[in-house]
């Protein structure tokens, strides 16, 4: 692990990086479950705004800030707030995934809806549709950048065995690193960025929308309802 360490190199990233998540289409009342009092939601309402540091960062209209922190919320800082275990994360901490292609971001996150949700839950022989929301999210950081390494250390590309890059995570995680990109496991040519600090993302903002179908062992990709963009076969994930 040490030579590991001892070759990283830096990269200065200033980009717009996609994030793709489950649609979330509907808004909540996040306060509604602890009182019938409108005012006291009001209350708890403005005491978490006045906690929140996105709000200082925002220029805009009062009207408009709840849309924007829900964009801000759902682009950025949900990793953070819900931690999962995953390809650089033991589960004890949170990572942000995006990648610089849409086409990218989707062989990611179909493999993890196929092989990870649906397959677990028994709903993989079943037709079965999921919404995706696209966000383009601005990012500024000097990130450890392994592509050079990949040969050396196969494990950091390995389809199944997350065993040595959550090693490499979680120093970068005990160290304050905001991150890292390397290239992606399920998109050949493709590249991933793993974020540990939601301070290097900004300027979230609504890219586009996709819808997944599984059917006869395809994932098939809508960039528009009727019209298939992408189709990526089950048994080559």
């Amino acid at each position: 692990m040490d030579d590991f360490f001892s070759r990283i190199t830096l990269i200065d990233v200033h980009q717009n990086l996609i994030r793709n998540i489950v649609s979330l289409k509907a808004s909540e009342d996040l306060f509604d479950d602890l009182t019938d009092d409108p005012d006291e939601r009001a209350l708890a309402q403005q005491a978490e705004s006045d906690a929140n540091p996105y709000l200082y960062q925002s220029h805009s209209p009062e009207i408009h800030r709840p849309f924007e922190e829900a964009i801000w919320f759902n682009a950025i800082i949900w990793p953070f707030r819900n931690w999962r275990i995953s390809r650089f994360s033991d589960g004890s901490f949170g990572v942000w995934y995006g990648s610089d292609t849409i086409e990218t971001t989707v062989y990611e996150t179909a493999y993890h809806w196929y092989r990870g949700l649906l397959t677990d839950a028994g709903f993989n022989k079943e037709r079965v549709v999921i919404e995706r929301k696209l966000y383009s999210v601005r990012c500024r950081a000097a990130l450890w950048d392994v592509r050079h390494l990949l040969e050396d250390y196969p494990l950091l590309i390995h389809k199944t065995d997350y065993s040595f890059t959550q090693l490499v995570g979680s120093r970068m995680h005990r160290e304050g690193h905001p991150g890292l990109f390397t290239a992606s496991v399920r998109h050949e040519h493709g590249h991933l960025y793993a974020l540990l600090n939601p301070n290097v993302l900004s300027n979230p903002r609504h890219h586009s929308y996709l819808t997944y179908t599984l059917e006869d062992g395809q994932v098939i990709v809508e960039k528009t309802q009727g019209e298939v963009w992408l189709e990526i076969g089950v048994y080559e994930m």
